[in-house]
């Protein structure tokens, strides 16, 4: 991902045969159209004839004005087991030429599994990203590599080359080997706020995490909390963006098929923003960008203008100075706002009072199908469920009770500052400012959005609720399908891995 000049760049895969790079263009980092692809697999024969894989696009140090691409490459030759980095130039991102001389580069020894009758029997080095630093003089190029030594299943590392003169490398120690992981794939590395931060998607639990260090060349330590977004998420990639660090990604949705057989869509959500916390820990902003969607705004004022969902006799709501209190002593209850929504932007200070529960109820019709956001303040915990009836119900199937994605959250007590977005089939929530559910489902796109409790009393500050505009695609040939696009379009992968 590159903003260049006001326009965001994102370069990508398509599946199933990897057999080009893809190029989309977006001004607002929500609507994308494809431009020309950047390029294809090399002509048989060729070290890059079988498939190309993740990449990392960025200013030439060498060259003003000019671009690199650093990509990864199998042969068929080799039947895809041994990866290799290569190179490519631009002058303006969008004509691409691969660079022969020097490359491609090779994974070596001592410290890395450079055989296929090592390890995991094939070699490990993709997933390139080059780091540059005219301060220091840093030419680091990172990549998903595996050390020689230890269990096999715990040898993956950030593998490092130096750039020691123009595409000239030479390979040293990882920059940094957890002792956990199968691997570490699409490193990234960034100077923020004095620290260096280190960035990779993890296979075994499909989640983006990061370490740190105050030196280039570590030791990386990592926090507690060390997950930067919740499962489903992958593949994570900086972007600066004038004086914000953006995070995009892609989220993995799994769905069943005819024939009973899952088919995985890779949907690019909207970004995120990195912030750090004073001892820091990073933290995600929601995206600046969905300010520019908003078309209205509903401030709630009084309990009068809520709406019971179930009926139940003990439920009750109240106004109090500048606060809105709802309860319900036994049982469930939901208390819906005024009107229906499809994108919108929901904002509220939440205090629980008693030793029940409380949440949110999201695009719910009128017998309460939808979206149930769970927030436990007991434990720090917050879930996202689609639940409702089945349109073909039978027996015990009448309904449907999906977990989507859930989050713990270092504080469990006072107000939460809650803030929800629906954005097409994006979801995304946020607690006390930073967000801890990103996801994408497509099983509720309309309804009222309304608070419940069951056996609480819930006190609620500043409720309002924004309506957001659906991005307007741009005309091209191909659309690269995002999160935010209508469900119709959502039809094939998404925007790569």
């Amino acid at each position: 991902m590159v903003y260049h000049e006001g326009i965001y760049h994102l370069f990508h895969l398509v599946l199933p045969n990897h057999d080009f790079i893809a190029h989309a263009v977006s001004s607002d980092g929500f609507s994308w159209r494809r431009v020309k692809n950047a390029f294809f697999v090399g002509d048989p024969g060729a070290w890059d004839d079988d498939m190309l894989w993740t990449m990392h696009v960025t200013p030439d140090p060498d060259r003003p004005g000019q671009w690199r691409m650093f990509y990864t490459g199998l042969t068929r030759a080799e039947f895809g087991r041994v990866q290799r980095v290569g190179m490519a130039r631009s002058s303006d991102l969008y004509a691409w030429t691969r660079c022969d001389a020097s490359y491609p580069l090779e994974i070596g020894g001592p410290h890395y599994e450079s055989g296929i009758d090592e390890g995991r029997n094939w070699v490990s080095f993709r997933d390139p990203f080059f780091f540059h630093e005219p301060e220091t003089g840093a030419r680091l190029l990172l990549a998903a590599a595996r050390t020689k030594n230890g269990p096999v299943i715990r040898r993956g590392c950030v593998g490092l080359a130096r750039e020691v003169a123009p595409d000239r490398f030479e390979f040293g120690p990882p920059l940094h080997r957890p002792g956990l992981y199968d691997d570490i794939e699409v490193p990234n590395l960034f100077h923020f706020h004095d620290r260096y931060y280190l960035m990779g998607s993890i296979r075994e639990d499909t989640k983006i995490h990061y370490w740190y260090s105050d030196r280039i060349e570590g030791p990386y330590e990592n926090f507690s909390d060390d997950v930067l977004l919740p499962h489903g998420n992958y593949a994570g990639r900086i972007c600066r963006a004038g004086d914000r660090l953006l995070l995009f990604s892609f989220f993995s949705k799994t769905e069943l098929l005819i024939n009973g057989r899952e088919f995985i869509k890779r949907l690019l959500p909207p970004p995120k923003e990195i912030v750090a916390l004073p001892d820091g820990r990073l933290r995600l902003k929601s995206y600046h960008g969905f300010d520019g969607l908003v078309t209205s705004s509903l401030t709630l004022g009084t309990a009068a203008e809520c709406r019971l969902l179930c009926g139940n006799s003990t439920a009750r709501a109240e106004t109090r100075d500048d606060s809105l209190f709802i309860a319900s002593k036994s049982g469930f209850e939901a208390f819906m706002l005024p009107g229906q929504y499809d994108e919108f932007r929901l904002r509220a200070a939440m205090t629980l009072e008693g030793p029940g529960k409380t949440g949110l109820v999201l695009r719910a019709n009128n017998e309460g199908d939808g979206y149930y956001l769970s927030l436990d303040y007991m434990n720090g915990i917050v879930q996202m469920r689609a639940w409702g009836a089945n349109p073909t119900p039978e027996f015990e199937h009448a309904f449907r009770y999906n977990s989507l994605q859930e989050a713990r959250l270092h504080s469990s007590a006072g107000t939460w500052q809650i803030e929800v977005v629906a954005h097409g089939t994006y979801l995304e929530v946020s607690v006390d400012g930073h967000v801890v559910l990103s996801l994408v489902d497509d099983s509720f796109l309309s309804g009222a959005v309304g608070f419940y409790v069951e056996s609480a009393t819930l006190g609620l500050k500043g409720v309002t609720i924004e309506t957001l505009s659906r991005p307007m695609s741009e005309h091209a040939p191909e659309m690269v399908y995002t999160a935010t696009q209508a469900p119709e379009l959502l039809t094939g992968a998404g925007a790569g891995e």
